[in-house]
């Protein structure tokens, strides 16, 4: 067990908490503390401290919050933002369901919504209905994972940057791509289309720690070939997920975890069958990442609507036919 204080003004008692390590690179459980919304300042510092440090973190035994307490609970961390694409559950204007019986399983890493230019700081996520074995998540140390990167490595990948789209296949890793609504999930995902070039390493703004923007969302590294791009996306991810940079949750209802989204990546493993799995989650609104050569990200396509970017893409690709 160790404890966090957060700095506080003189006057005000430090907060202290029973924190839990999970695993030794990220990770760790907070114990006898009930979220909400309304959390004396000086334990929600330590909890934002506590982040910070170990870029995820656990609660147990949350059954008693509901959409609207979740919701103000995320508020502490900031401006909360809904999906851009995917409507947000009925009675809320943040609170994003993932239900496993209507195409939510992203099984594969991803940091959240990276395809969005300033893509959210922090995710709060509960556990809803969760199924008696399987349904658990994985989390990487994107900031590690730079760290571990040999030097010749790093000094290439502080000079990447990559393209992010929420054109993405959900359905890419299923044995049945029509499985449990993922196509429809998928129209709804895709039916505003975002492309954004962030750096492959951004500097945390509140850590100054180095981390790799990946994911599956990279649609290909700029100024390389198809071949070339794969190749280096993959030596790069194998890094972030190796099992030391990893920790792994076996959920119960009612846990909430949180997560930087600026230095993690996860991964929700779908190994859990026709059993139901139903987590909510909400977000909190990001800042736009800046490079290590100090360039910041830069948005190419904003929320395009589907149906009227395919005509111009279909006279587009009419008039190349024309000319061939």
């Amino acid at each position: 067990m160790t404890q966090t204080q957060a700095k506080q003004d003189p006057q005000t008692e430090p907060a202290q908490l029973d924190i839990h390590p999970v695993a030794g690179r990220l990770g760790a459980e907070i114990r006898g503390v009930a979220l909400r919304g309304d959390l004396p300042a000086a334990t929600f510092a330590a909890i934002r401290a506590a982040l910070l440090r170990y870029k995820v973190l656990f609660f147990r035994d949350q059954g008693h919050l509901d959409d609207a307490s979740q919701e103000a609970f995320a508020r502490l961390f900031g401006d909360l933002v809904p999906h851009p694409t995917v409507p947000s559950r009925e009675g809320t204007r943040n609170v994003l369901e993932l239900d496993s019986e209507h195409g939510g399983r992203a099984n594969s890493w991803h940091t959240d919504v990276t395809f969005d230019l300033a893509y959210p700081q922090v995710s709060v996520l509960r556990g809803v209905t969760i199924p008696e074995a399987g349904g658990d998540t994985v989390w990487a140390n994107t900031a590690a994972a730079y760290q571990d990167l040999p030097d010749s490595l790093r000094e290439l990948a502080d000079k990447l940057r990559a393209l992010h789209t929420n054109d993405y296949d959900y359905a890419a890793t299923r044995a049945n791509p029509d499985a449990g609504g993922v196509r429809r999930y998928r129209e709804v995902f895709t039916s505003a289309i975002y492309e954004t070039e962030h750096p492959v390493v951004r500097v945390h703004p509140e850590t100054g720690e180095r981390t790799l923007v990946l994911g599956h969302f990279v649609k290909k590294l700029l100024g390389y070939s198809s071949v070339d791009s794969a190749h280096l996306v993959a030596v790069l991810q194998g890094h972030v997920h190796r099992l030391e940079n990893t920790v792994r949750w076996r959920w119960r209802t009612g846990d909430v975890a949180i997560w930087d989204n600026r230095a993690t990546q996860h991964y929700a493993i779908n190994d859990y069958g026709e059993a139901r799995r139903v987590v909510r989650r909400v977000t909190i609104a990001g800042d736009v990442p800046v490079g290590a050569d100090g360039r910041p990200s830069v948005a190419v396509k904003s929320g395009v609507r589907r149906d009227a970017a395919e005509p111009a893409n279909q006279a587009a690709a009419d008039a190349a036919t024309r000319a061939a």
